[in-house]
């Protein structure tokens, strides 16, 4: 029988070329290292750098302006949510209790008590 799926996220500003605060499907764990499905290529990342569940999340994340960012638009602020089907990043508005995405159309709630 096959071992269910986990899912994963980078911690905090870990810079890694993984989409910050998008849970990725994990493919493989040592004790060292994560192999994660990232846009169907496997990404080895250090285990200590990332956050994983058993349970991929239905919730949007929030994650704060990277000090590093390059792609983000001014006009998003201090912070942006994570689509937690599709990992899509959007501008977060106020404090909606939910947001639609404007990549998938899904309709989730957004995680504003979970830190990130």
């Amino acid at each position: 029988m096959p071992e269910a799926p986990q899912w994963a996220r980078v911690r905090g500003e870990v810079n890694c070329h993984v989409r910050r605060g998008a849970w990725y499907e994990v493919l493989r764990v040592t004790p060292e290292d994560v192999i994660l499905d990232v846009n169907r290529q496997p990404v080895r990342l250090e285990r200590a750098s990332l956050e994983i569940v058993p349970l991929r999340p239905r919730q949007w994340s929030v994650v704060a302006r990277p000090r590093d960012s390059v792609d983000m638009p001014m006009g998003w602020g201090s912070r942006y949510a994570v689509c937690p089907a599709c990992c899509h990043r959007q501008a977060l508005p106020g404090q909606p209790a939910e947001l639609q995405c404007v990549m998938c159309g899904g309709v989730f709630a957004i995680a504003w008590e979970e830190p990130y």
